[in-house]
């Protein structure tokens, strides 16, 4: 009997994939094994959210405003089911294709060693036990049902006479339209959203898991990162997660400055907030990684500071003290093997303490301020807003 390899491949993870909605829409035909039809997946879900909406509001004349919010002005509701969640339908795809990758460099780079690999696949099965967990998808649903419902009722929806309800002495009620909306349409936006919440929470769980491991990072690796840089630009894969916030803040964000009268600049705090909210989400994660760093650097720093002290050692006595070396100076290799070092000796002191840099907070950022940028029309006119930006480049 052969013994398998401690570096065998690894089970092909991937944190979509898996579920009981996977299982749904595979049984429908609104999906092929690796998620194939995505134009028929959004238009589904814009067929079941906004469609009747937009049908049943045209039946009962609530298309137009006649003193209150009308169905065609209602900015927050068509971003949330026309652009937040086909965006969120779409990073199924993204997510499928960018994490998988990740998880078969840490066998591919060796940065798992061989006695933890039966861990490092443990830790990978285990996730993905919880991610095809039927009463979890099924305890998100009642929690959508309830909770979910409550908090939109009191805490989201305008308790004044809208197109989807209606507001007298006795209280608010929902209209035949509203029901539709507020048992069909939110809680399946809910849901999907709760789901990816979710599903990010047991990608961590794993990174958790693999990062308790004995990694073997190494603190000249160019990435500054000890080898395992691409945590962070793996990050990217959440982006259309994050566009699906904004643009649902941009929504919500833009029905009150239009119709409410209240004034752009009372958000930039909410704004700023969000932004920093959801890129740390993301990224500050990673930060489970830091003790290794922390430890691989101070690794590092000692030998290669042993290192190049027996080097500069023997150059200094070779080629200053040493008044029988007749070697040539032109054209030695020693001068360039002490650069090299020293090169190498600056990357582990440069090595960073978190998997990710600037350019991956900056990049998360931008992903969730994006669709913000059009909330700009509504404090200058288009003109304007296009002159600052060419002054701003040129």
């Amino acid at each position: 009997m052969t013994t398998p390899s401690p570096f065998r491949e690894p089970p092909d993870f991937s944190l979509v994939l898996g579920g009981p909605l996977y299982q749904l829409y595979q049984k429908t035909y609104l999906s092929g094994p690796i998620l194939e039809l995505l134009k028929r997946r959004i238009l589904f879900f814009s067929l079941i959210t906004w469609v009747p909406l937009l049908l049943l509001c045209a039946f009962s004349g609530q298309l137009f405003s006649d003193g209150h919010l009308g169905f065609l002005r209602d900015l927050e509701t068509h971003v949330r089911f026309l652009v937040a969640l086909p965006t969120l339908i779409l990073a199924e795809l993204v997510v499928h294709k960018r994490t998988r990758a990740v998880v078969k460099r840490f066998v591919e780079g060796r940065i798992v060693t061989p006695e933890d690999m039966p861990r490092f696949h443990a830790a990978i099965e285990g996730a993905l036990r919880v991610r095809d967990s039927v009463p979890l998808e099924l305890a998100l649903l009642v929690f959508v049902y309830t909770a979910g419902h409550w908090v939109w009722l009191h805490k989201v929806a305008s308790l004044g006479t809208t197109w989807y309800g209606l507001s007298d002495a006795s209280g608010f009620h929902l209209t035949l339209v509203g029901y539709w909306n507020a048992f069909v349409s939110v809680p399946i936006f809910q849901f999907i959203l709760l789901r990816w919440y979710f599903r990010t929470l047991i990608w961590f769980w794993l990174l958790w898991r693999i990062s308790r491991l004995n990694l073997r990072l190494l603190a000249a690796h160019p990435d500054r990162a000890g080898g395992i840089g691409f945590l962070g630009r793996s990050s990217y894969a959440f982006s259309p997660l994050l566009f699906a916030q904004g643009a649902l803040l941009s929504g919500i964000i833009a029905s009150r400055v239009l119709y409410e009268g209240q004034k752009l600049t009372s958000f930039k705090i909410t704004i700023a907030a969000l932004i920093g909210f959801f890129v740390v989400m993301i990224l500050g994660p990673l930060a489970m990684f830091s003790p290794q760093l922390a430890r691989a650097k101070r690794n590092g720093l000692a030998r290669y500071g042993n290192l190049a002290n027996r080097y500069v050692t023997e150059f200094d006595e070779k080629w200053l003290y040493s008044d029988t070396n007749a070697e040539p100076v032109l054209g030695t290799a020693d001068i360039q093997s002490l650069a090299d070092l020293g090169n190498s000796y600056a990357s582990v002191r440069e090595m960073q303490l978190v998997p990710f840099g600037v350019r991956d907070i900056t990049r998360l950022a931008a992903a969730t301020a994006v669709p913000l940028l059009p909330l700009l029309l509504t404090i200058m006119p288009l003109d304007e807003l296009v002159v600052r930006i060419i002054k701003i480049i040129f």
